[in-house]
Parts: C-alpha cells; sequence; structure tokens
C-alpha cells in the first residue's frame, strides 16, 4: 500500500508524461508494492486533478473485457477508466501523431445513457433500459508508460484511455441485437483487425453492468448523459504517422482518424 504523498507523486509522473509525450518509468517499479486500490487512487487522482483545470467527466471507459486479456494482465475481471471531454476527437480529424507517446486504436461500442445507473445488482436488462442509443466508437490509447507494464501500471494510467472517436449510425438497443455488431479495423486500405461485439463479456451491455457495479462499491453512479465504452472487440492496432485508421461497423456505419 502506497502513502497520499507516494500517490500523489505518482499522479505528477503520470500528468508529465502525458504532457511530454515521453513514457515514464513503469509506477510498480518505483512502488513494488502498489496495490489495485493505490492504481485507482492515483488513476482518481490524475482525472480530479484534470477537472479541477477545467476539463469535464462525461463517462468511463471499460478494459480488459476478454478473459484472454485478463489471464495475460493476470486478473480476473475487467478494468475501467475516467472519459473527459478534452478526450474527444471528431470523425474524421487529423490528429497530431506527437501529442501521443505510442498510440494504438480500438473497435468498441460507446452506450449512452439517458437514465442513472448505480449497482450493486446491476444487470443486463438494466443497461439496456438506461441505454439512449448506442454509438460506434473507436478509442484511442496510450501508455504513459513503459513496457512491461502490469496491471497496475494500466489501471493507474486510466486504463491507457486518451482519446475517443464516435461517429456512424446511432441505435437504439432494442433495434439490435448489439451482440452480433460486427467491427473491421482498417490501417489505410488494408484490415488489420475484425470481431464481434459479444467478444465483450458474451455482451457489450454487460461490461456497463460490470463498471456500474464497480463504481457503486465506492458510492459512483453512472449519469444520464454519460458516455460508457464498454470494451474493445479487437486487439489494439498501432497508429504510425501518416496512417488512417477507418472503423467499419457495417449496418451502423463507420469512422476515422488519421494521425498525422
Amino acid at each position: 500500500m502506497m502513502s497520499d504523498a507516494d500517490r500523489s507523486k505518482a499522479a505528477d509522473i503520470l500528468i508529465a508524461a502525458e504532457k511530454e509525450h515521453r513514457q515514464a518509468v513503469q509506477l510498480s517499479k518505483t512502488w513494488p508494492g502498489i496495490s489495485m486500490e493505490d492504481a485507482y487512487a492515483i488513476s482518481t487522482e490524475v482525472a480530479d486533478r484534470k477537472i479541477a483545470a477545467g476539463a469535464k467527466l462525461i463517462g468511463f471507459k471499460v478494459g480488459l473485457t476478454s478473459k484472454a486479456m485478463q489471464r495475460s494482465s493476470q486478473i480476473d475481471e475487467p478494468d475501467y477508466g475516467h472519459l473527459l471531454d478534452t478526450m474527444l476527437i471528431a470523425d474524421g480529424a487529423r490528429v497530431p501523431h506527437e501529442k501521443f507517446c505510442l498510440p494504438r486504436v480500438e473497435v468498441e461500442l460507446a452506450f449512452v445513457l439517458e437514465k442513472p445507473l448505480r449497482g450493486p445488482g446491476i444487470g443486463l436488462t438494466d443497461v439496456l433500459s438506461a441505454t439512449e442509443y448506442v454509438v460506434p466508437a473507436i478509442e484511442i490509447v496510450d501508455a504513459r508508460l513503459q513496457d512491461p507494464r502490469k496491471i497496475f501500471d494500466t489501471v493507474a494510467d486510466n486504463g491507457a484511455a486518451s482519446g475517443i472517436v464516435v461517429g456512424g449510425r446511432p441505435v437504439r438497443p432494442r433495434d439490435v441485437d448489439l451482440r452480433w455488431v460486427g467491427g473491421i479495423m482498417y490501417r489505410n486500405a488494408e484490415i488489420e483487425e475484425t470481431g464481434v461485439a459479444a467478444g465483450v463479456l458474451g455482451h457489450p451491455a454487460l461490461g456497463v453492468a460490470w463498471l456500474a457495479n464497480k463504481l457503486g462499491q465506492h458510492g459512483v453512479t453512472l449519469n444520464a448523459g454519460h458516455l460508457v465504452l464498454a470494451g474493445s472487440f479487437t486487439r489494439v492496432v498501432y497508429a504510425r504517422k501518416g496512417d488512417t485508421l477507418h472503423a467499419d461497423f457495417g449496418s451502423l456505419g463507420g469512422l476515422a482518424v488519421q494521425f498525422v
């Protein structure tokens, strides 16, 4: 367990790495006794500092939703991070590659809530009934800490969340079987990754349910208007300078971002 002073130092390291676009030494090396409680406290402190500086909390992201990723990270549940309005990127935008340390992208579905959700006891039907619409999304992930990272490093680093692109066609949950929404990630003209949303815990809404229950343990509510990235259903694709990353969601449309 880390002291409050050490947690604050860790938050300083992450903020500096993001500002300087240069990866820092893993927190788990500097503080070998770091715990998951420490990691979430550090992530929350970083978010709170940004909010105090003028950013707005717009929702959360869920990560590590596949069993394979959980096994590789030596955990038995997903993780989560904060989403701020400063992370929003317009569909089709040209983004400076140099503003990131090592950018990668993932295909996801974003749930936008019209009713609050607070655990415990939130299930699949609760999420579907509380959702205003679901829309295709690309998450830009950017590790501010060096490899090899432990799960504590990833969680403290806000689940590596760095940018959010939403686009395509919003749908009501009752109008489509979300399990079988497919996504194809292209880098330039080549297919890099494919997957279906059932890869997120069997149903992407279950990622949102997990999050509501996890946050509920700490008295935090998912509010109406919050956007929740439910978890990737493809592996990450590295974004090189000059690359256009385009995600095709079939009948739900597509969206793209270019790194320049």
